[in-house]
């Protein structure tokens, strides 16, 4: 495969990855161009998706290059996390990644795992029609120490619900089951408070292509339990350095 392919065929969940490492979905889309333009004067003679995604980690680890130093970059047990539960890699392939062995990969894991369930429970607002997934996400909340702040199946119901609850976090899927859009329904509740927003979509791809206004945190459905609370725990990570 061409570098130009394999790139191609990369760059939705090298955005993915970037915007979640750095909790903004501009700032996480600058940091992947400004990866690309290095990798383009590097001129490799081949690249894969574990060079691609060290390269940058690389980036993401030296602000100055993407002129972006007052973006809270995560620590590399979340960073580890990330490339694990979200993006698939195995402990040796994270361990090349972040420049570090497997061993400490591991180690990072483990510690990084018992981060998830944070010491300050947090309220947490569900939006999403199929009452299985509501249900499995509630499972999910919960197990990690956090209260279910809401749940609604339609953007009129999910915008009054959440603003009357005022939560710390939302779970929203894309499509509802009243034709209306979850990303609609966020942006209203934005427009009154500040709350981060996790995703949850069929088809990530078409979110991650670097256009303004695409979300920060995204979780791929079908979706594992491990990817939610990776996301949960880093939005919420990303949320309390912004408030502190």
């Amino acid at each position: 495969m061409r570098i130009s392919e394999t790139v191609e065929q990369q760059l939705p969940y090298l955005r993915r990855y970037a915007r979640a490492v750095t909790g903004a979905a501009t700032q996480g889309d600058l940091a992947v161009e400004t990866m690309l333009e290095l990798l383009i004067e590097g001129m490799p003679d081949s690249v894969t998706r574990v060079s691609l995604f060290k390269a940058l980690d690389q980036a993401l680890c030296a602000p100055k290059s993407w002129s972006a130093a007052s973006v809270p970059v995560s620590p590399a047990g979340r960073r580890a996390l990330l490339l694990t539960s979200m993006e698939g890699f195995n402990a040796a392939d994270a361990a090349v990644i972040l420049g570090i062995s497997a061993a400490e990969v591991e180690d990072l894991l483990d510690k990084s795992g018992n981060d998830l369930s944070a010491p300050q429970s947090a309220r947490i607002f569900i939006i999403e029609d199929e009452p299985l997934i509501v249900a499995s996400l509630s499972q999910i909340v919960t197990s990690l120490g956090h209260h279910v702040a809401g749940i609604a199946s339609t953007r009129k119901q999910a915008v009054q619900a959440a603003l009357d609850a005022n939560p710390d976090l939302i779970l929203a899927d894309i499509q509802l089951a009243d034709g209306t859009q979850g990303t609609d329904a966020v942006v209203e509740i934005r427009s009154k408070i500040k709350v981060p927003a996790i995703f949850i979509t069929a088809f990530p791809e078409r979110l991650l292509t670097g256009r303004d206004g695409e979300p920060t945190f995204l979780v791929p459905k079908p979706f594992k339990p491990a990817q939610v609370k990776t996301l949960i725990g880093q939005a919420l990570f990303i949320r309390s350095l912004k408030i502190s």
